[in-house]
């Protein structure tokens, strides 16, 4: 389970692009690729989610 978290905290690294290579590569030396890609997923998923709901907030919607 710790992995599994570690994983998260790898891709937010990743996704914010600041982290040292020596380091990207010591966390694929320890982490399982599955939990990468599974955190992967649901990391770009509530992105997306957290971006589509910040343009309904700011765009009103039309009403027919």
């Amino acid at each position: 389970m710790r992995s599994f978290f570690r994983a998260f905290k790898t891709i937010a690294w990743a996704f914010l692009g600041i982290r040292k290579s020596k380091d990207r590569e010591k966390d694929f030396e320890h982490l399982n690729i599955i939990h990468i890609i599974i955190a992967g997923l649901l990391s770009a998923a509530l992105f997306i989610g957290l971006l589509m709901a910040i343009i309904h907030w700011i765009v009103p919607t039309a009403h027919s």
